[in-house]
């Protein structure tokens, strides 16, 4: 299942939509869910307080026990095997779109958080303490949706993203300082480093956006067979995947208004502005000015 929206997700809980692009639930008050393999649009950090199965996190099983924390990223696909049977969950989740964060510090700093890498197959441990840490900056951002809004809600919310997000890099390093590396044979982390490493050096300025064969030579794949592995194991293409990293590169650049469309477009390898508008448009139903305005 591919769950695009918070609202779509809220709703699925039986939570309340108290803003568009975050959401703070307690898992304990939702409805009964059924176990499925899913990918969310927007990134999710659940404070796991009930093991009702062996997660299974990109092509691997995922370390977790009762009192955990489980961080995905958007795309990525995780979830339990159906059983066939409804659960009750328990724990709590925080839930935030990307939009939420662009053109703020905390987008520029979504990189130094690893954890929502698929590289990362082991859950993080709390203790007591550390878990009321967690809770408490949960309370701040649900204290803020709450309340009414004004012109400093979005500013207070993402900036409480930030701390806990900030705890738990470090709760992470406490726990996985010498964390072994050897999962990094794993094609899905080897494609998501791969993109990441293509775009942050610029490359796509001088020689394009990588193709579908490019990333499959680089992996050592013949273009079908990684063109299957892909989207059997996420639900997308491998070129759906280059393009929403382009998107998501967009909309950062679109957060700053002395970039005009006509230099990112081509910041972003594309030959003409009108093809980065057809294809913003097409991933996002808006386009880049629309974007930017709303």
């Amino acid at each position: 299942m591919n769950i695009e929206s918070i609202r779509e997700y809220n709703d699925m809980l039986g939570a309340d939509t108290l803003h568009p692009l975050v959401s703070v639930i307690n898992l304990g008050e939702s409805r009964p869910m059924r176990h499925m393999r899913h990918t969310f649009g927007f990134y999710a950090v659940f404070l796991k307080d009930a093991k009702c199965g062996d997660l299974i996190y990109g092509r691997r099983t995922y370390d977790y026990q009762e009192g955990t924390v489980v961080c995905l990223a958007p795309g990525q696909v995780i979830g339990i095997e159906d059983t066939g049977e409804d659960f009750q969950p328990h724990g709590w989740a925080l839930c935030f779109h990307p939009d939420l964060i662009k053109g703020t510090p905390l987008a520029s700093m979504m990189r130094e958080y690893t954890y929502f890498s698929y590289e990362v197959n082991e859950a993080l441990h709390l203790s007591e303490s550390e878990r009321e840490i967690f809770v408490g900056c949960l309370q701040k951002i649900r204290f803020e949706l709450r309340n009414a809004q004004d012109s400093l809600s979005r500013r207070l919310i993402t900036a409480n993203i930030g701390v806990l997000l900030d705890y738990c890099l470090r709760f992470y390093q406490r726990q996985f300082a010498t964390r072994s590396k050897s999962s990094s044979n794993d094609v899905l982390v080897r494609f998501e480093q791969l993109l990441d490493d293509y775009f942050s050096s610029g490359r796509q300025t001088s020689a394009g956006f990588p193709t579908v064969k490019w990333c499959a030579g680089e992996l050592c794949l013949s273009p079908n067979y990684f063109g299957d592995l892909i989207k059997k194991e996420t639900g997308k293409t491998a070129q759906e995947h280059i393009q929403l990293k382009l998107i998501d590169l967009a909309k950062d650049m679109l957060a700053n208004p002395a970039h005009t469309i006509s230099h990112i477009s081509y910041e972003l390898g594309f030959q003409y502005p009108q093809h980065f508008t057809r294809l913003f448009k097409k991933m996002t139903g808006l386009t880049p000015n629309q974007y930017r305005q709303k």
